[in-house]
């Protein structure tokens, strides 16, 4: 079965760095090198986890598949986050959900857009499915600020006024992002997702994996990503005491995000080179939105099962400003349903403006 499985996408001949990341926390290899094999393993299995997913998706019907997708979409980086809480890294998980958002947004479409439209040139997609999507995206981004602004006239995260507001908007963007998925079913037919699509769905001829199959598959690469998460978080700390230039904040922001999910990434670059921009750019918006709206406040009431301090939605000024930003350019690209190159420029050069300004920024 999984000589099968490997002979169908390359990436996961990089699941050869998870034996050698084992055998280095056991032989007490450096934090760096460590945390380095880690990532790379974490790669394929995030990768694993989201096409079981669709083999999955595909044999149950459109619309438990859509509850799967919902679901799982972003299983890899849920649990390294919950592994991040279980050791008390609350900064770092708040960086990890700002630093998805940013990548999907800006680093990921912009990359899509890049390529796409140095290929193809001018590309055209729904605009009325971009133009809810962007809907739902400000009013994301307007439900993370509250927190964040009013936090500090409330008192300090540990207080129980910040912890309540933080749960209390937590459920409303939970509640929202279910009325997206009733409303997703309701107005769904046979050929339109229930949610985001897929990255699998960009391949034009697969096999299908059976029940069984993609049932195993899921859960060995789900064991692998927590033990995984377990040696990537634990070496965290290490790194940041002996390189004092990289900080846990540039990790959780632009690393981790993109370690888990770089194989949806890779899959949004290649339908944008296609010329499907209807998928790359679900794909990428989907995403964000699936992390803003159900992971993030999830995350708040699952560090309730861990030790304080728990995980709120107070963000810094830094995590709030780029995100808010990030929301208007992608917002703004995708109104008139049309892109080109140099837009997807626009997206990357501002990404990588962020990234050296987070880079810089003192613990």
């Amino acid at each position: 079965m999984m000589q099968k499985i490997l002979r169908m996408n390359k990436l996961y001949w990089l699941l050869i760095a998870a034996p050698i990341a084992i055998v280095g926390e056991f032989t007490h290899m450096p934090p760096l090198t460590l945390f380095l094999l880690a990532c790379v393993a974490l790669i394929p299995l995030a990768g694993l986890i989201g096409e079981s997913t669709e083999m999955l998706s595909e044999r149950t019907g459109p619309r438990i598949g859509g509850l799967l997708n919902a679901t799982l979409g972003n299983a890899a980086e849920l649990i390294i986050t919950i592994v991040a809480l279980s050791r008390g890294l609350t900064e770092l998980v708040k960086a990890s959900i700002i630093g998805s958002v940013l990548g999907n947004l800006l680093l990921v479409l912009g990359a899509s857009l890049l390529l796409g439209g140095l290929k193809n040139g001018s590309q055209k997609f729904d605009r009325v499915r971009a133009g809810q999507n962007s809907t739902m995206l400000l009013m994301a981004m307007v439900a993370l600020s509250i927190p964040s602004l009013f936090s500090d006239a409330i008192g300090p995260d540990t207080s129980v006024g910040v912890e309540a507001l933080s749960m209390g908007v937590a459920i409303c963007m939970i509640f929202v992002y279910a009325l997206g998925m009733v409303y997703a079913f309701r107005s769904s037919s046979s050929d339109t997702p229930l949610t985001r699509p897929s990255a699998e769905h960009a391949h034009d001829a697969k096999h299908l994996w059976s029940v069984r199959t993609a049932v195993i598959v899921l859960l060995i690469a789900t064991v692998g990503v927590v033990f995984l998460s377990e040696l990537l978080v634990g070496a965290v700390e290490p790194i940041v005491k002996q390189f004092p230039f990289i900080t846990e904040f540039f990790l959780g922001i632009v690393l981790i995000p993109i370690v888990g999910n770089v194989a949806e990434h890779i899959v949004g670059v290649q339908v944008a080179i296609k010329n499907q921009m209807d998928l790359s750019v679900e794909i990428s918006v989907g995403s964000s939105l699936q992390i803003a709206l159900f992971v993030a406040p999830m995350l708040v009431f699952v560090s309730l099962l861990f030790k304080p301090p728990y995980l709120t939605l107070h963000f810094n000024q830094f995590e709030l400003i780029a995100v808010i930003a990030a929301s208007f350019i992608t917002s703004l690209v995708s109104t008139d349903g049309e892109t080109n190159w140099l837009e997807g420029a626009h997206l990357l050069v501002v990404y990588v403006m962020l990234a050296l300004a987070f880079f810089f920024l003192p613990a």
